[in-house]
């Protein structure tokens, strides 16, 4: 536990010391350490315009304790390179295929600043058919129908892909799609009424602490399963992008007839994400610390991971 180190001050300093805004006293911290996240703005209600909110907007919790909050920058398409992952399920169905026109519009929509790559869930790994480039044409050209074969976990993909990930990117974020079914648990006959996929906390951590967040779309597998198990697979996901700062898509346990609307609100949040840099508290040894980011400007959600990695100090 740090606590705050109380000296006396030469007399000459303690009125300037006494016009400090409360706010301010309480925002100050000793023993911290610097990190940063992206976070997501999100318009809401019937707001025409979006409010533009500064550092000072940012309220950043660890805990019961505020922090220091010290960078708020849009991340523009100049500034800043973005790795995006597109991780397809080799279990999906073929009706997947339906929706390619769509993914391959969606990558060509993108900035500049987006590099884009493509990948395969197959048995629990990432199979990379494109590592992150901003040729549009090679990246749209290696998405490709599922090989409709798969036993593997959904989560350990996406950890697989993330241990692959090529060096250089400053951001990073993957679009999933799947049922988020865990097929590695004695399949679709014997899974009943199981839990959550344990998983999908291994996969939170890992994207926490590499900075990663995860978006995903629901897309049914090759076998039919019962309403219980997508509905878990669905819950998997939706922990996931949550936890991480992501979104998650799905309609019931039907396959969704486009993915349009929900690759143009994904196109929308790409727009509007931040980079985010505050004074954490670490504990005994560098780890994941639980934080709290809202904003006391109406009309707007932060969306944020709820776990930034603190180095000890």
């Amino acid at each position: 536990m740090f606590r705050n180190l109380i000296r006396p001050l030469p007399m000459f300093i303690l009125p300037t010391l006494w016009l400090l805004p409360l706010q301010a006293q309480e925002r100050t911290q000793i023993g911290t350490t610097p990190v940063q996240m992206t976070v997501s703005m999100r318009v809401v209600g019937d707001i025409q315009r979006t409010p533009v909110i500064n550092s000072e907007d940012i309220i950043v919790r660890q805990g019961e304790k505020r922090l220091q909050v010290t960078g708020w920058t849009p991340v523009s398409r100049e500034q800043s390179r973005l790795d995006l992952f597109i991780l397809i399920d080799d279990a999906a169905d073929l009706s997947l295929v339906s929706q390619f026109d769509e993914l391959r519009g969606f990558i060509n929509s993108l900035p500049a600043n987006i590099f884009v790559g493509v990948a395969y869930m197959r048995n629990g790994t990432a199979q990379i058919f494109q590592n992150p480039t901003d040729n549009r044409y090679d990246a749209a050209k290696a998405i490709h129908p599922p090989f409709l074969e798969s036993e593997g976990s959904p989560c350990l993909s996406v950890v697989d892909l993330m241990n692959q990930w090529p060096a250089g990117s400053t951001r990073r974020e993957v679009l999933m799609i799947t049922d988020g079914i865990d097929r590695t648990r004695g399949g679709p006959r014997t899974h009943g009424l199981s839990l959550m996929s344990p998983d999908v906390y291994v996969a939170r951590t890992v994207a926490q602490h590499m900075g990663t967040i995860i978006d995903t779309i629901f897309a049914r597998g090759v076998v039919i399963l019962g309403d219980w198990e997508i509905r878990n697979g669905q819950a998997t996901m939706a922990k996931l992008a949550h936890e991480t700062g992501g979104e998650s898509f799905y309609l019931d346990t039907k396959n969704l007839v486009s993915f349009h609307p929900y690759l143009d609100t994904l196109r929308s949040g790409l727009d509007n994400r931040y980079l985010l840099e505050f004074s954490a508290i670490p504990g005994g040894k560098s780890g994941l610390q639980d934080v709290e980011v809202t904003t006391n400007v109406g009309g707007v959600e932060l969306d944020s991971a709820d776990s930034v990695w603190v180095k000890a100090q």
